[in-house]
């Protein structure tokens, strides 16, 4: 039998559009009034960030049909609009945001969609205790809410779970997360940073967050993404991410500075992508040019604009606050 596809009307209401416009409007009036640019840069472009898990869709060069123009063989649909806003900084801008169209092959599910929204901003010379004080006002400018809840991951994992997450022998953490998903944590082997995700989603993640936006930081280093290491506390970078009725909102950094560090992680990144199964990804980025210039010391944040009104507005599923997820686009 022939499958049925989606009709043409969009996922979302009527009503929602004009939420989503009104959230739109408070979003640009909170980061204007405090003195932000708003910026533009592009979804196409010979980098990408280079992660365990995110896979970025790519265009053929040779489809824009631009002989004259000297490309590499492929260009990637931008999972973050972070590299570019970062050159931006190193360029002389001292505090930008940007609501930008993101992409991410392989995610399809009630918190996801291949095609979505991602609002980003940095502002030089914030230091991560800064950029997290700037998220709770927007926390609670953005859902009315009341001051976030702070917690470091080691705080969390030994209030939710009883141990430390970063000194815990692994079978301490393996046994952990069978409890919550037996076969999942099977399947990971002997990888504390999944095991960790596994219980960061399945146990802390909803329960920590179910009465007040929760801002949790100090992931561990091996999770620094492109944080900088903390000089607190060596083992744990400068990474904090948002969290509000169990969804994950936003994630933000103390930001690496070391073009030889990116250069490090990406390699390292890498390993691991073909470890699993998954292509390697280019390095030596133009944002690696750029820092090697010199990126200034700042602080980023990036959050799902469209999770974010999920949460607004109580909404269940992603579809329900875009107008045509990827089945219906």
């Amino acid at each position: 039998m022939q499958s049925i596809r989606p009709g043409h009307a969009p996922s979302c209401s009527l009503e929602m559009l004009q939420r989503r416009a009104r959230m739109l409007k408070q979003v640009r009036k909170f980061f204007d009034d405090r003195g932000f640019i708003e910026v533009q840069t592009p979804c196409l472009s010979a980098d990408t960030v280079v992660d365990v898990h995110l896979d970025p869709p790519t265009l053929p060069s040779r489809q824009l049909d631009i002989p004259a123009v000297d490309l590499p063989p492929e260009l990637f649909l931008q999972t973050s609009p972070e590299f570019a806003m970062k050159r931006l900084l190193v360029a002389g801008a001292t505090a930008i945001y940007q609501i930008a169209p993101a992409f991410r092959a392989g995610e399809r599910g009630p918190l996801h969609n291949p095609e979505f929204t991602m609002l980003e901003w940095y502002r030089v010379g914030d230091s991560a205790a800064a950029a997290m004080d700037l998220l709770d006002e927007f926390s609670q400018h953005s859902l009315g809410s009341q001051p976030c809840r702070r917690l470091s991951y080691r705080e969390a994992f030994a209030q939710y779970e009883g141990f430390d997450p970063i000194d815990a022998p692994l079978p301490v953490v393996k046994a952990a997360a069978e409890k919550w998903d037996a076969a999942l944590a099977a399947s990971l082997g002997d990888d504390r940073d999944a095991l960790l995700d596994v219980l960061l989603s399945l146990s802390l993640q909803p329960r920590m967050s179910a009465a007040a936006p929760v801002i949790l930081s100090g992931y561990p280093l091996s999770q620094a993404a492109l944080a900088q290491p903390s000089a607190a506390d060596p083992a744990t970078a400068e990474r904090f991410e948002w969290f509000a009725q169990g969804v994950e909102l936003g994630n933000g950094y103390g930001e690496l500075l070391d073009a030889d560090v990116l250069a490090q992680r990406a390699e390292a990144n890498n390993r691991a992508r073909q470890a699993a199964g998954r292509r390697p990804l280019p390095v030596g980025s133009q944002l690696e040019a750029a820092m090697r210039q010199g990126l200034p010391a700042c602080s980023g944040v990036a959050v799902g604009f469209d999770r974010l009104l999920m949460v607004a507005t109580a909404a269940r599923r992603i579809d329900e606050v875009q107008t045509f997820p990827i089945e219906r686009a």
